[in-house]
């Protein structure tokens, strides 16, 4: 190749890479705005992105503590102290990615015919991204050891009463009254676990209980099991406030045994969190060889549920 072939390359090389860094920026700019609903997993888990992007791990301390109160002499001195253990949790950060790329043909045919490159491939990166963030925040990754939402060391499981038809668990057997009774018991029991410090304001179902709850009416009724569980649950009857209630795929299996779990808790940062660092980001486009790719990176900390009693776990529904 002699210098003017290769000054043309080069050229040609320079005009596509300045019309495809254009056109990524304005698809980038795109895709994150575009929402996946199905996969909103900060619905269910406040996200936190406030730890550095490029930090090893984060650091929290957990304090627990109890004591009493009694009379006293007025003038004694033996006045009782409340004993506290302060217990300190890291979770790792590790680094992921998910990109994409021209080739340098499709670029330039772009270029020429005076229209935008096809911006799919970079949703179908952010999905992944997407998909990935919510696999891990509710099921977990064994290799780095994380643990999600539906199964997590610490929280307090049973499993519902065995009072259906044929001493059946599931509510497939049971009547809309033992269905309510076993959300309400759910609830409640967070409550008793922590002796009326915490109530449950979210309550989980796999998406096929959840359906069924939905579509089956109460007894003499035109009213749904679940339009009654919204109305009149543990959580609402003291707050005022409506009860959160998500269908979820994936829990059919969850519980002890294999059997279908149900999972209440309180929504906040102070119970459970996901560490996000770096939200999944673009960088400037690369040339390897004839291809233009476009990297994304992201770094992922996990699940942390730090008051794991504030949740709860029953199963065989």
């Amino acid at each position: 190749m002699n210098n003017m072939t290769t000054q043309q390359f080069n050229d040609a090389m320079q005009a596509s890479l300045g019309f495809a860094v254009k056109q990524t920026s304005h698809i980038e700019a795109g895709v994150y705005r575009t929402k996946y609903p199905e996969l909103n997993y900060a619905e269910l888990i406040p996200v936190d992105t406030s730890a550095g992007e490029f930090v090893k791990s984060v650091t929290y301390y957990w304090m627990d503590g109890a004591g009493a109160a009694k009379w006293l002499n007025g003038n004694g001195k033996d006045v009782p102290l409340v004993g506290a253990q302060m217990a300190q949790h890291e979770t790792a950060v590790h680094t992921a990615g998910i990109g994409y790329g021209y080739g340098f043909e499709e670029v330039n045919q772009a270029r020429l015919l005076g229209v935008p490159l096809d911006g799919e491939k970079a949703r179908l990166a952010r999905r992944a991204y997407e998909e990935m963030v919510y696999n891990v925040s509710l099921n977990g990754d064994a290799d780095k050891g994380f643990e999600g939402l539906y199964s997590y060391t610490g929280v307090p499981q049973a499993s519902v009463a065995a009072d259906g038809t044929g001493n059946s668990t599931l509510w497939e057997n049971k009547t809309p009254d033992q269905i309510i009774r076993d959300v309400n018991a759910a609830l409640t029991g967070i409550v008793t676990a922590t002796k009326e410090t915490e109530l449950a304001d979210t309550l989980v179902l796999p998406t096929e209980r959840f359906n069924y709850i939905a579509s089956t009416r109460l007894t003499d009724s035109t009213m749904t099991i679940l339009e009654f569980i919204q109305k009149a649950n543990v959580y609402t009857a003291q707050t005022g406030r409506p009860l959160t209630i998500r269908g979820k795929r994936g829990l059919l299996t969850k519980g002890a045994g294999g059997t279908a779990r149900m999972i209440t808790y309180r929504r906040a940062p102070d119970v459970l969190k996901l560490h996000i660092p770096m939200v999944h980001r673009f960088f400037p486009v690369q040339i390897e060889g004839f291809q233009f790719t476009i990297p994304g990176m992201f770094r992922l900390g996990g699940l942390d549920w730090r008051l794991p009693k504030a949740g709860s776990y029953r199963d065989g529904i």
